[in-house]
């Protein structure tokens, strides 16, 4: 692994290899105090963050290292117009490894074209979350005892929601996963997600209600419906509130049903469920440090790479609106595919 940008670029056995790494950090951390001794990170968070930007400084921290960056772009030179590839290159050569959280969808793949070192996205945008989907595995495998086999519902705004995006692409790594995504029409699964799904055979169903399927979870994965997501005001107004876990409701659930949420909530889990067992959101956090730990232990130990040099764009070949090269445009225009789909290599969004 050089950088995490997306999950779905692991393989199963690179994150096994991960997990067992958390998992002996969990049962003997005094024994990693020192694994990243002179090592250096930088935090780049271009938008807001409390347990991401909390949890990858305690994490360097805890294995010895230390922490340099901005929590506001306003405090930086991106403020006087600094671009983003002239960000990277600076501060890939103060550091050792680079954390980044950007609303940009694609801004980490673009970083990852410049940086010396490697670079962790953080989040980008409503795109992806690869670290909160290493947390939502340790937490799963650690509570649960596998991956295998489960059946997971994945509740809320699962358009704009990365943190279920890199959920449904690590899921896919596992056999005879079963997913209910509950969320209203408009805010279901984006077509790249959905193209995705069809093309690796995953079993799934998509459903408006959560109370009808809740006794068949082993997982119930809530997200937040994001007002910062939504263009229409409006559309975030028709949206805000439409799911609410209750104690009431979790009657229906299975005795050893994970609750899981990335957080921070807003209303869609009621306080009284915080003192049932199956509430799993506060000790999900906290396995995420135990797996930001690893993975920095990996990723700010490797050596320095000089990157390939890049073509300079000129004009985005993605027409998405909240892709990284609307606003950078010199990032060369990069293709993949997806489920057979030509996608920009950025975003992810299908080319027209």
């Amino acid at each position: 692994m050089r950088h995490l940008i997306d999950f779905g670029d692991l393989s199963r056995a690179e994150w096994e290899a991960l997990y067992k790494s958390t998992s002996a950090i969990i049962d003997h951390p005094a024994d990693f105090m020192d694994v990243c001794r002179g090592r250096v990170a930088s935090t780049l968070f271009f938008e807001p963050s409390t347990r991401t930007n909390f949890s990858f400084q305690t994490a360097m921290l805890r294995v010895g290292g230390t922490v340099f960056g901005f929590a506001d772009p306003k405090s930086s030179s991106v403020a006087k117009g600094e671009c983003l590839k002239d960000t990277i290159k600076m501060v890939s050569g103060y550091a050792d490894v680079v954390i980044m959280r950007n609303p940009r969808e694609g801004a980490a793949k673009a970083a990852s074209l410049y940086s010396d070192v490697p670079v962790i996205n953080a989040g980008d945008g409503g795109h992806m979350h690869p670290t909160q989907t290493t947390t939502d595995l340790t937490t799963i495998t650690r509570m649960l005892g596998g991956v295998d086999g489960i059946s997971i519902g994945l509740c809320g705004d699962l358009k704009n929601g990365r943190t279920v995006h890199s959920l449904i692409k690590a899921l896919a790594k596992f056999d005879n996963v079963k997913f209910y995504l509950i969320s209203p029409r408009e805010l279901a699964i984006p077509e790249y997600i959905r193209a995705f799904m069809k093309e690796k055979n995953l079993w799934s169903v998509e459903v408006t209600g959560l109370e009808n399927v809740i006794p068949q979870l082993d997982v119930l994965y809530m997200t937040r419906i994001q007002r910062e997501r939504f263009v229409d005001p409006l559309e975030y107004e028709r949206n805000k509130g439409i799911y609410v876990l209750t104690k009431r409701k979790l009657e229906r659930a299975r005795k050893n049903m994970l609750v899981m949420h990335p957080l921070p909530r807003v209303d869609e889990i009621a306080l009284d469920v915080d003192d049932d067992p199956r509430a799993a959101y506060f000790e999900q956090a906290r396995y995420g440090m135990f797996s930001r730990m690893a993975l920095l232990a990996d990723l700010a130990n490797q050596p320095r790479i000089k990157p390939e040099a890049v073509e300079i764009g000129t004009t985005p070949v993605c027409s998405n609106p909240r892709c990284i090269t609307q606003t950078d445009p010199y990032l060369p225009p990069l293709v993949k595919q997806n489920g057979g789909v030509d996608c920009c290599a950025y975003c992810d969004a299908a080319l027209h």
